[in-house]
């Protein structure tokens, strides 16, 4: 990946919500380029795939886009949208998820940039969004804070130097380990086994 014509290296919108949740997913993924699918995966495209489907339409008087491109030239930020909703000029950004409600700002984070990309694209103030939860079939509301909004642009940077350097971070080897696609490419246990220097000096007798 290039920086593009404004100098910067484009991040993608998704990522942020990797680097939030496991920065070594994001580097998995992102600079690896890395990824194996598993039920959660498969049924999370299946979730995208169908809030992206359909023509724009307008619903009680709100106009419903849907896989809207995304992009910010000065954060050098590039993406898709799920939905948006337009209550007359005012987007409102929805974010489709296929599980529960899970702890973190990972999924508002990404959220966020979402509604950063639309204020720059369209000159307007986006105040609010929500994300989707299939299983409930219920949304929560994210207000974009300014405590919010600076987290994202931090994760921004934070993920550039990250492509920039080309790093992997360590396994972190904890809770969230346990539904990742990518396990198997990771490895997270192997990182806190003895290493062969270590078992030699616990089998091979003091000289």
């Amino acid at each position: 990946m290039e920086p593009d014509e404004t100098g910067l290296l484009p991040v993608p919108v998704s990522a942020l919500e990797h680097y939030i949740y496991c920065p070594r997913q994001c580097a998995l993924i992102h600079v690896e380029q890395v990824f194996e699918e598993n039920i959660w995966t498969l049924r999370g495209r299946r979730v995208h795939d169908k809030a992206h489907d359909g023509p724009t339409e307008t619903q009680n008087g709100v106009r419903v886009e849907r896989g809207l491109p995304l992009w910010s030239e000065r954060l050098g930020l590039t993406g898709m949208a799920d939905v948006v909703e337009f209550d007359g000029d005012v987007p409102f950004p929805v974010e489709y998820k296929h599980g529960k409600r899970k702890e973190g700002l990972f999924n508002d984070v990404q959220l966020c940039a979402q509604a950063l990309c639309l204020e720059e694209m369209l000159g307007v103030e986006v105040g609010r969004g929500a994300i989707y939860h299939h299983s409930s079939r219920r949304r929560r509301v994210v207000e974009f804070t300014p405590e919010l909004r600076a987290l994202t642009e931090k994760t921004v940077a934070d993920v550039r130097e990250m492509l920039t350097k080309q790093e992997v971070p360590p396994p972190v080897n904890d809770e969230r380990c346990e539904e990742c696609s990518l396990w198997d490419a990771c490895l997270p246990e192997r990182e806190h086994l003895p290493k062969q220097e270590e078992l030699y000096t616990a089998i091979l007798p003091s000289p």
